[in-house]
This record gives C-alpha cells, structure tokens and sequence, in this order.
C-alpha cells in the first residue's frame, strides 16, 4: 500500500545514525500525532492556549517558566531579543538597529558553532572570549574582563564538541560572575536530552536564566518545535516578544498542532522508562557486535556515549579490508532497498546508531551489510 512518500517519488530511509535534523529529526508516537490531530480540528485562543500549555510544560521540567518556540535556533533569537530588551529597559519593538547592534553577546570562542549565526540576526555583536583549545588556557578573571556596558548576554554551549577545562570556565563561575554583573546567562542544550534531568539541571540546579532544547530529537516532538525553559523573569521577558506579538517574534510562528504536539511529546518523555530504552538500545548494539564477530570485513565494538554526548550506546563499526572504504559503504546503504543512512567518524569507520530505529531495523542492517560483505 503506498504512501505520501511513495506518491512523491520519495525515498525512506532506516535512520541508523541519530536525531539529525537532516533526516527528519526523531519519530513522533502514535499519541503525539492523535493529540496533533485533535489540535487541528478546532480553534482556540492561540494566548489561552500557549499560557496554559506554558505553565504545564514549566511544572513537567521543574522550572519556573516555559516557552514553545519553534525550534531550538529560533529560541537563542528569542533569547536574544529578550536580553536586549532587558539591557535597555524598553520593549524590543521600540529599538533602534543602532540600539541593537551596540549590545554584545559573550561566547567561549570554543563554543562557537553555525547555529549561533542567530544572534547577528537579531541584531547583537559576538564577543569572544578564549581560543578554541588549550595552547592558553582561558580562566575566570578572562571572562569576567570581557563584560562592558554593552553586554547583554551570555551565550553557553552545553554539548559534546565543545572543549571541557581549559578552552571555557565552567558553567557555575559563568553563571556566577554574569549574575554579579546582571547579565543572563542562556545555555544551548539543543541535543542534550537524554539524561532526562538536563530539563531542569542548568535553569533550576546551576541558576542559568534560560536553557533551550530542540524539540524534534529525543523529546519527539514536531521537528518545527522547539523549548525554552528557566526563570520566569527571563521568560516574560521572551514570550512579550513572541507570537503572536507583532515584532520581531510574529515570523516565528508556532501552530496550535506544534504546541499540543511538544506539549504531548513531553509528557511521554518524562514519564517513558529512560533505563528500559537504554537497555534496548543496549541490546541492539549486541547483535550488530555479535554479527561480525568472525567477519574479516567488518568488527563492530561499542561505543559510548553517542554522537551527541547522550548516555545511549551505539555501534562503531570499523572496515578491515582495503578492497573498499567508508564512503562507498555509506553509499552502498543508502542506495540499497530498503535505503539505510549511517555516520562515519571521520575516519574508515561508521556508527549504528539504534535510538531512532524500531523493532526489527537493526537486523535490516546487518542484511545489508552483509551484502557488502558477501559481495566481495
């Protein structure tokens, strides 16, 4: 029987590599997509509803606050504005691009990343501090010289690529020397979920103002979703910006069907057995090990954590033979029937990752590695 796919011409692929937006993100339950249903067959006051929903999801993560955006890059511009808003004292609305370009945003050089190219759009000036490894170590009296009149925020990127130690200060002196100074402090944990605890660990626990989450990776919310959570002040601050306000918000819409959907999403995420994932995830990267325990093409070990720096296991799977490489692998699984969709390490290895596979699609996998192998 075909599908929306099949009529486009568009081909499905076993998604053995993680929660990457360029695959789609994550898969969304049967519940989540019956509540998203239900959301759109009928109308409501989009403020009622989002006040509503907000409180619930800020008691769900044990934060004061809560705020649906629609997606984790779109809540650091949110953010932004909001820090801006807060510098001057006067609605975000009213200031002037010249306002707004003399507010600087401080950021570990370390933790630079594509995804921060927001906060010049909205406006604000980077302001690094440090170099990107450990040649001179940055320290606490660094970061706290950077701070100037015009510093409205502090950027904090919360994931595995980023330097620990030597090339950023830790978070508890970032959040500390900031507040000293009255500056927020935003955390970018887009893809740190699991451990289910990052959903109140930097706001709640370390006192940052804001942490922002991607709402389309292991939350399983819509992909066009995202979170922010923290303290209410910061967030009042974020959401007078925020659809449906007129502003620099309005072009970040977020549907009635993406908040009942995150909402949704959410609730099953704190309440799923993480441990009992684990596990089967666990499992999973066995029968890949145990696959190619005698091959003389493939030997697969675990590797732990993953990509992401989640406490989930995953496949590394290197090549032993020099009749063919890592990418003519990868391709080989692409094109295949069913088409499957692997990362490499940079190196003549790849990974399986099982997080967002179901039931039955890591044995597809080792078929299809098999393959390869037979055809040798």
């Amino acid at each position: 029987m075909s599908d929306i796919y099949d009529d486009l011409g568009v081909k499905k692929i076993i998604n053995a590599a993680g929660t990457y937006t360029v695959l789609g993100g994550s898969r969304m339950s049967e519940k989540t997509l019956a509540d998203i249903r239900t959301a759109s067959d009928s109308f409501v006051q989009i403020r009622d509803l989002q006040g509503k929903i907000n409180r619930e999801i800020a008691a769900l993560t044990r934060n004061e606050a809560a705020y649906v955006t629609n997606g984790a890059t779109a809540g650091l511009y949110l953010a932004t504005c909001a820090a801006m808003q807060m510098h001057y004292g006067r609605r975000h609305f009213y200031l002037t691009e010249a306002q707004k370009r003399v507010c600087n945003a401080l950021v570990f050089k370390a933790h630079r990343n594509p995804y921060d190219f927001t906060i010049g759009q909205a406006g604000a000036q980077y302001k690094e501090i440090g170099y990107p490894n450990f040649i001179l170590p940055v320290t606490a009296e660094d970061f706290e010289a950077a701070f100037d009149e015009n510093t409205c925020m502090v950027y904090y990127v919360w994931a595995v690529w980023t330097p620990d130690g030597a090339a950023a200060v830790s978070l508890e002196d970032v959040i500390r020397i900031s507040h000293e100074h009255g500056v927020p402090v935003i955390v970018d944990a887009a893809a740190q979920l699991p451990p289910l605890e990052n959903l109140w660990k930097f706001t709640s626990e370390m006192g940052a103002d804001a942490a922002l989450f991607s709402g389309g990776k292991d939350i399983r919310g819509p992909q066009s979703s995202g979170l922010m959570v923290g303290k209410k002040s910061f967030i009042d601050e974020a959401a007078s910006i925020g659809f449906p306000i007129y502003g620099a918000g309005r072009m970040q819409k977020v549907g009635r069907e993406e908040q009942i959907g995150l909402y949704s999403a959410l609730k099953q995420y704190v309440e799923m057995d993480h441990d009992a994932r684990a596990e089967w995830c666990e499992g999973e990267v066995r029968k890949v090990i145990d696959a190619f325990a005698d091959s003389n093409v493939f030997r697969a070990e675990r590797s732990f954590p993953n990509e992401a720096g989640q406490p989930i296991a995953r496949a590394w799977v290197h090549v032993l033979t020099d009749r063919f490489d890592v990418e003519y692998v990868k391709k080989t699984l692409l094109d295949g029937d069913p088409s499957v969709f692997v990362m490499d390490d940079g190196h003549n290895n790849f990974f399986i990752n099982p997080m967002e596979m179901y039931e039955g699609e890591t044995e597809t996998v080792v078929e299809q590695l098999k393959k390869i192998e037979n055809n040798l």
